[in-house]
């Protein structure tokens, strides 16, 4: 997956926003949703790389089988994994691990918000 492909599957849910809000590294690249991070990149960055917000216990199991997942740089290991895209992951993991993501920080948002951004888990129905 490319930097432009991340940013447009990031882009493409409910109310996700895209910021760089760090001025001495404009290269970072977050993407929000309620004003919460669920992805963090440096897309301009060989290879590209990205930060998710992950479940512990999957957060570990996906450490262990791809080389390519990391604990989470600079960030809560427990809960962030950095996926390194060098191609040894299929994108449609990529793809979920990001949905994953966007769908546990949605999950910690007042449900009005939930409610607004059309979220499926705010109808009682689980998560997507």
């Amino acid at each position: 997956m490319d930097a432009d492909r991340m940013r447009g599957f990031c882009l493409g849910f409910s109310g996700a926003v895209e910021e760089n809000p760090f001025p001495r590294d404009p290269e970072v690249t977050v993407f929000k949703v309620g004003g919460r991070i669920f992805a963090i990149s440096a897309l301009g960055g060989e290879p590209l790389k990205v930060s998710l917000k992950c479940e512990p216990d999957l957060a570990v199991r996906l450490r262990a089988e791809h080389a390519a997942v990391a604990p989470g740089w600079h960030l809560n290991k427990r809960h962030w994994n950095t996926v390194t895209l060098d191609g040894s992951l299929p994108d449609a993991l990529v793809c979920e691990l990001v949905e994953d993501s966007y769908d546990l920080v949605v999950a910690g948002l007042p449900r009005a918000q939930q409610l607004r951004l059309d979220w499926p888990g705010a109808a009682g129905s689980g998560a997507r």
